[in-house]
This record gives C-alpha cells, structure tokens and sequence, in this order.
C-alpha cells in the first residue's frame, strides 16, 4: 500500500493501534512514549506488526515522501461489530444477551479505556484533513477496569447476569488510558460519547441480531 502511495501520489493513513506501547509504564499514554513490549511474547505479532508498520510509515515519508497519517486507535466498539470477534466489549454483550456468565480473564482489574465508533471516524477524518503526520492517540480517556465494564452491561442488558473468571492471557497490558492532548491541540478532535451513551446503540444491534440467529436455528 505505501509503494502504491508511491506511485499515484495519494495520502496515506495508517491505523496504528494503542498496543504500540505494550504494558506500559507511562500512564496516561502519550505519542512520546516508545512503549514497552515483549518482542517474542504471544502477543508480540500483533504489537511489534503494527510498530513495523509506523517504522515503514515513516521511512516511506522521510526517504520517498509520501504523505502520511498516522492514528494510534484505542479500543474501540459499536454497532455492527462482529458477535464472537473476541474483544472484550463484543465478548460482554453477546454473553449477557445469550445468558451466558461474562469471561474475565485475571482479576479484572486490568484498565481498558473505550471510544464510541462515530468518535473514532470523526477522529480519523480530522486527521486525513489536516496537515500533521502524527502519531495521534485516538480514544476515549475513560478509563474502566474489566469489572466495572461488566457492571456496566449489567445495568444495561441483564441485572442478573453473572461473571465467570479465567486464568489471564500472557502480557496483557495493566492499564491503558490514551493522553489526547495533541489530538485536541492540533485536529481540535476530542470523542463526545461516554460509555453509558453508547453502549446501548451497540446493545441494541447486538440484541437484534442474536435474537434472529437464534430464530434461524428454531431457538423461539
């Protein structure tokens, strides 16, 4: 992609992700910050991937002069996700909407900080229209543990629904909680929808579409 960039001249954005910085021990994280990474941990393909993918970004930038944008997108979730995608908010709400217990993995203390999708969008069109490079933090600082994100589903689907815990996964971050200081300064971006705002436009489709499932395998 950045050798056809290359060659017509187009601008190119690069959806870099929050894992760039690892488990990190910097908190909030910001741009600055070179991360902190297991380079040969379970999860190194995904992390070191997409710092690979910044490093040829920019030396595409530096040495042919492509135009490039860079976005460092935290988590993120809405409508129209898919049902059994793994992450965390995908894995919440199809759980309570099945009745079935919400997986935490650990202790569920870990911190996530979770941005509405239109935020997101709004994020990157701010960023591909303006004249800075990045990297940008794109997320929403709210910071949530994994305990108090299921209280949130909860609330919102099923008061009764329970959580069952699993053993963690290797490396996962403690916490993560994007400084959007230069996001504001530069593209004057900053996400509008808190959790408790967005979540149920998430629920909603979800809720529909797991209840038409259920209806294809004669589950009335």
């Amino acid at each position: 992609m950045l050798g056809l960039a290359k060659r017509i001249g187009a601008r190119f954005l690069l959806t870099s992700t929050s894992e760039v910085y690892g488990d990190p021990l910097e908190h909030p994280q910001k741009e600055t910050y070179w991360g902190h990474v297991n380079p040969i941990g379970v999860r190194s393909c995904y992390d070191e991937g997409k710092r690979t993918a910044e490093t040829l970004t920019m030396d595409y930038h530096r040495g042919a002069g492509v135009e490039v944008r860079i976005a460092r997108i935290f988590n993120t979730y809405g409508p129209r996700m898919c049902l059994d995608d793994g992450r965390v908010v995908s894995n919440f709400v199809s759980q309570a909407i099945r009745k079935q217990p919400m997986t935490v993995y650990g202790d569920g203390k870990q911190t996530r900080s979770f941005q509405y999708v239109s935020d997101l969008v709004d994020g990157l069109v701010a960023l591909m229209e303006s004249e800075h490079i990045g990297p940008f933090n794109l997320g929403n600082p709210g910071e949530f543990t994994m305990l108090e994100l299921a209280e949130v589903v909860k609330e919102t689907i099923d008061s009764s629904a329970t959580i069952e815990f699993k053993e963690n996964t290797a490396d996962d971050p403690h916490k993560r909680k994007p400084d959007i200081t230069k996001a504001k300064d530069l593209l004057n971006w900053e996400p509008k929808i808190s959790l408790h705002e967005g979540l149920p436009l998430m629920v909603n489709d979800f809720r529909n579409r797991i209840l038409n499932e259920d209806e294809g395998k004669g589950n009335k």
